[in-house]
C-alpha cells in the first residue's frame, strides 16, 4: 500500500483523498464513508446532518467580513463505481484502494481508484476544515449512490439547503467549466428459460472476450470502444447456426454505467466438430481485432475446455436471445444539433447474465433531449418484448438544461482568465450529473460543475492527473473569493 500521494500538493486535499481510498464505499455500500464523514464535521464543530436517505449535510460559517457574499455549496457524491480486472481478488466492501503514482497520475491497481468523485469529497472537506481560506457562507452536500441510481439527489428534499450557488465538483476535464449534462433512464429485461440436457458426446468451451478498456458509458460512449457483450454475441449468431454451438451460461458486463470489458459464455458443441470451432473462433478474433485495433488494441478472445455443464439454455430461448442481443442498439444514437461534438443520445448495453432458469439483462439510455430517451428506450422494449422477455423501465432522471447567461459561469470565467491567463472552455457533457434533479428541487439555484482531469472513470484504468488537481484547488479556492455579495 503506497502513501506516496500524501506527499502531493495541496497536501490537506490529498490527506483527506487518500483516507477515502482507505474506507470501503462501492454504491450501496456507503454507511462507513457516511459516518466517517458525519464524524469529521461534528470533530470541526460545524452544522453537521444526515438526511432520511443518507446525504451528509455540513455548514460552514463565512470567515469575517463576507458575511454578506452568496451562499456556496459543494456538491460531490460518497459512493465509488466498483470495477477490477477479473484476475484480481478484491472485495471492495472489504478492501482499501491501492493507489499510487505512475507518471504524474494518481491511479490504482487493477482496480477503479474512486477518484470520481472522491477528488471532489476531498476538496470539499480540505475548504471545510481550513482556518486561512476567505469564503462567504458554505454548505457541503454529499450524496449516496449517484452511481447505480441517483437515490441521494432523488432523495434530497425541498428546504434542506441554503445555498445561492452550487458548485458540483464532479467533472473531469480541468479547464472547463460544465452548465448542462444528459438525463438518464434504466432498462432491465428478464428472460425465462427451461434446461434442456446435454447430448452424449459433447464437449464443453469457456469463451471469453477480455482486455477492452471499458469506461464510463457517458463520457467514453463517443470513443468507438468495444463492447465486449456485443463482439461475443456476434461470434455466437454465427457459430450457432454453423456448429450447433448450444449455451449453457452466459456472464457479461457488471454495471450499467460502465461498457462492458468483459463477457464470457459457457457452451457444447459435439466433439467432432471441436476442431471446426477453433478454427472459426480464431478466424473471428482476427477479424474482430483488426477492426478495432485502433480503440481496443489489447482485446483477447480465447476459448478453454471446461467440464460438461449440468443442463443447457433451452434451443428456442438461445435462438431468441442471441438474436434480440444482437439487433440491440448499443453506442452513440444522434450528435447534439446545438453543441458540437455533443452526445445528444446513446445507450449501453451493460449486463447479460443467465442464472437458475432467468436471463437478466441491464441497459442505460442517455439523452439530453427527454423525448429522445423515452423513444430509445421504448425501441429496445419492442425488440425484448418480441422474444416474449419482461421489460422494466427505471430511474429516470433529468438532464440539465444549459445556462449560458448564469451568474456564476460568468465569475468563474473571470477568475480563471486571471488565474491563468486563459478563458476556461463552456461545455455540456453527456452523463449524469445530479444537478438536473437538484435543480428540480431547487430551481432558484445557480448551478455549474468542474474539476480536474481524470482518465477513464468507471474502469480499472481509471486515474487522475496531479498537476490538474492543484490547479483545481487554486481555481476553486480563488472563486471563493470572488463569490459577490447577495
Amino acid at each position: 500500500m503506497s502513501t506516496d500521494i500524501l506527499k502531493l500538493d495541496p497536501k490537506r486535499l490529498w490527506q483527506h483523498f487518500y483516507s477515502l481510498t482507505q474506507i470501503p464505499r462501492p454504491s450501496k455500500h456507503e454507511s462507513a464513508v457516511i459516518e466517517f464523514v458525519r464524524q469529521f464535521g461534528l470533530d470541526l464543530g460545524l452544522d453537521t446532518m444526515v438526511d432520511a436517505v443518507g446525504n451528509v449535510i455540513i455548514r460552514k460559517p463565512a470567515t469575517p467580513g463576507r458575511e454578506n457574499q452568496m451562499t456556496v455549496c459543494f456538491q460531490c457524491h460518497l459512493d465509488m463505481v466498483p470495477q477490477k480486472n477479473s484476475q484480481v481478488e478484491f472485495d471492495f466492501e472489504k478492501d482499501p484502494i491501492d493507489a499510487y503514482i505512475q507518471d504524474g497520475w494518481v491511479t490504482a491497481r487493477d482496480t477503479t481508484l474512486g477518484a470520481d468523485n472522491g477528488i471532489g469529497v476531498a476538496a470539499a472537506m480540505a475548504v471545510l476544515e481550513s482556518s486561512d481560506l476567505e469564503h462567504g457562507p458554505l454548505e457541503a452536500l454529499f450524496t449516496v449512490d449517484e452511481e447505480t441510481g441517483m437515490t441521494g439527489a432523488f432523495g434530497l428534499k425541498a428546504g434542506l439547503l441554503k445555498a445561492d450557488i452550487l458548485m458540483n465538483l464532479d467533472s473531469e476535464d480541468e479547464g472547463e467549466l460544465y452548465v448542462g449534462c444528459a438525463g438518464g433512464e434504466n432498462t432491465h429485461v428478464t428472460l425465462t428459460y427451461t434446461e434442456e440436457p446435454v447430448p452424449a458426446g459433447s464437449a464443453a468451451f469457456k469463451i471469453g472476450v477480455t482486455g477492452l478498456k471499458g469506461g464510463h458509458s457517458g463520457l467514453d460512449i463517443c470513443l468507438g470502444r468495444g463492447n465486449a457483450i456485443k463482439v461475443l454475441n456476434r461470434f455466437l449468431y454465427e457459430a450457432t447456426s454453423q456448429l450447433d454451438l448450444r449455451l449453457a451460461a452466459i456472464e457479461g458486463g457488471s454495471l450499467r454505467n460502465a461498457i462492458p470489458r468483459e463477457s464470457f459464455v459457457w457452451v457444447t458443441l459435439a466433439k467432432a466438430k471441436v476442431r471446426e470451432f477453433e478454427t472459426a473462433l480464431n478466424d473471428y478474433a482476427r477479424t474482430v481485432k483488426s477492426e478495432l485495433k485502433g480503440t481496443e488494441p489489447a482485446m483477447d478472445i480465447t476459448a478453454e475446455p471446461v467440464d460438461l455443464p449440468h443442463s443447457l439454455i433451452d434451443s428456442k430461448t438461445q435462438f431468441n436471445l442471441i438474436r434480440a442481443v444482437y439487433g440491440c442498439p448499443n453506442g452513440v444514437m444522434r450528435w447534439s444539433d446545438s453543441v458540437p461534438n455533443l452526445v445528444e443520445t446513446s445507450t449501453n448495453l451493460a449486463i447479460v447474465k443467465s442464472h437458475g432458469g432467468k436471463i437478466e439483462i441491464a441497459a442505460l439510455q442517455r439523452s439530453s433531449v427527454n423525448s429522445a430517451r423515452v423513444d430509445l428506450c421504448q425501441q429496445i422494449r419492442c425488440i425484448f418484448e418480441l422474444i416474449g422477455a419482461t421489460v422494466v423501465h427505471d430511474g429516470a432522471y433529468p438532464g440539465w438544461n444549459p445556462n449560458l447567461d448564469s451568474a456564476i459561469l460568468k465569475t468563474m470565467q473571470q477568475v480563471y482568465q486571471d488565474l491563468f491567463g486563459t478563458m476556461p472552455a463552456t461545455k455540456a457533457v453527456h452523463a449524469g450529473l445530479e444537478c438536473g434533479l437538484i435543480g428540480d428541487i431547487y430551481p432558484t439555484m445557480d448551478m455549474i460543475s468542474f474539476g480536474p482531469t481524470m482518465k477513464a472513470p468507471h474502469s480499472p484504468d481509471e486515474r487522475v492527473e496531479i498537476a490538474t488537481v492543484q490547479k483545481f484547488w487554486d481555481f476553486l479556492v480563488a472563486t471563493l473569493k470572488a463569490i459577490p455579495t447577495k
